[in-house]
């Protein structure tokens, strides 16, 4: 299972204990802040795309959404998600589930400026029942992104 794949990287860094699973799901962003009881938007979520050949995560915050224009100038191409049969062979964890924690060789992951106005964000573990609480910090070392972006506008 994906969440293991998880556990096992946080385990490497002795943050496995931070992990939380939910007896229901948190696979969208209402669903996350109900079975964490905070705000929608401190729910980072990860977004999947295409760019060429190569598939980027954009990490960005519960309250917000790609926005083209900024999106098209940061990475020079139209934002196009991946399809649903896609995602989990391409990134390894499957949709409601997918994070920027232990993807497959490849995947890029970028976090959005919008997620740096909290304290702590929660992003997903690999499935469609978790979350981890993370300061912006720790999301950007642990999640080795390539860099911080700003690609959205709110919802």
């Amino acid at each position: 299972m994906s969440i293991e794949k998880v556990r096992a990287y946080f385990h490497t860094l002795g943050l496995e204990q931070r992990i939380q699973e939910f007896d229901s799901s948190s696979a969208t962003v209402a669903l996350a802040a109900q079975a964490l009881g905070c705000e929608e938007c401190r729910i980072a979520k990860t977004l999947s795309f295409y760019k060429d050949d190569i598939v980027i995560l954009v990490v960005i915050a519960g309250d917000m959404k790609i926005d083209n224009l900024k999106y098209k100038a940061q990475f020079g191409t139209k934002a196009k998600m991946l399809s649903y049969d896609d995602v989990t062979a391409r990134i390894g964890h499957a949709v409601g589930g997918v994070c920027p924690f232990a993807v497959n060789e490849g995947v890029e992951t970028y976090l959005d400026v919008s997620l740096k106005r909290f304290a702590t964000v929660f992003p997903a573990c690999g499935s469609a029942n978790s979350a981890i609480e993370l300061t912006p910090d720790e999301l950007e070392r642990y999640s080795q992104c390539k860099a911080w972006v700003d690609v959205c506008k709110l919802a």
